[in-house]
């Protein structure tokens, strides 16, 4: 079965590595391209983080990664890799927006750059405030998906207020020609994540970061029966596989025992939808780096 793991991270620092040694990876370009070939995936979309500049109040569009801080312009990953330029609000100003909005410009001519990513609830902004207006009509004028972390935050300094799904419904509404992806599928407000999907034409979730570690399946779903009843519930609720893709949340998770487990969850004859061509369908640009490789 090919896969496109439309939501991962490659991250180097010091805690994604405990992350990747518990899920049974290790942080290497060369680990990462492996386990991709093992478990027939494709290609893997990385979620970027907004670097800073010189100045703590100001950010700029940027990808940090294995390597550290990429330059975008000579972004020079294998074609295997994709990524959405991450966005973070803090310290845009009126007076420094036109400039920053050029740069994020530049970053989307790169034809690995597959969408933004704006990271609520971590970042303590409602995804419908007006700072993310201009971002919204960038996605619009390129032709990317915005995706945005809805549910749950690792971090203990995050505010589930601004990463609540029922946020999106505001900017889906307003920005009805762009397409917006709520990762985590919402968790735990999966019941709001599908109805905000159900209700928006072009509003999309993502099944990421659901499991972490090391997975038994069976055990799992024994384990969590009533977790994993309340996704398939909900998905069967929003009755639309095309609305629904994969995503891993690597290195949250181990890549083989995660597939395994969202296919178990997924019904059998939605899996070529969810596991390709949703991800297909709205990262519209992979083609172009799919024909490459």
């Amino acid at each position: 079965m090919k896969v496109i793991d439309a939501h991962m991270h490659l991250f180097n620092h010091e805690g994604f590595q405990r992350l990747c040694a518990a899920a049974g990876h290790d942080t290497t370009l060369e680990h990462v391209l492996d386990s991709f070939q093992k478990n027939d995936i494709e290609l893997g979309i990385v979620m970027g983080s907004s670097r800073r500049g010189e100045s703590d109040n100001v950010t700029h569009p940027g990808l940090f990664n294995l390597c550290g801080d990429v330059d975008l312009h000579r972004y020079n990953y294998p074609d295997q890799i994709a990524f959405c330029v991450g966005v973070n609000p803090t310290g845009i100003t009126p007076e420094n927006s036109p400039a920053l909005l050029r740069e994020f410009a530049e970053a989307l001519e790169n034809k690995h750059a597959l969408g933004l990513k704006i990271y609520a609830g971590y970042q303590h902004f409602y995804v419908s405030d007006p700072v993310y207006t201009p971002f919204y009509e960038l996605a619009e004028r390129y032709d990317v998906p915005v995706v945005i972390h809805t549910g749950d935050t690792a971090s203990t300094t995050g505010k589930l207020r601004y990463s609540h799904p029922l946020t999106v419904d505001d900017v889906a509404v307003n920005f009805p020609r762009v397409r917006f992806v709520m990762a985590h599928f919402g968790n735990p407000w999966m019941q709001d994540a599908a109805e905000v999907a159900k209700k928006n034409h072009n509003v999309y979730i993502d099944l990421s970061g659901l499991a972490v570690g090391r997975v038994d399946v069976e055990n799992f779903c024994e384990r969590y029966k009533g977790y994993v009843e309340h996704m398939r519930t909900w998905l069967a609720y929003l009755d639309d596989y095309s609305r629904v893709m994969y995503g891993s949340d690597w290195p949250l998770v181990n890549m083989g025992d995660y597939i395994n487990l969202i296919a178990r969850i997924v019904p059998e004859n939605a899996h070529e939808q969810v596991f390709y061509r949703t991800a297909t369908e709205v990262f519209t640009r992979i083609g172009g780096i799919l024909q490459t490789h």
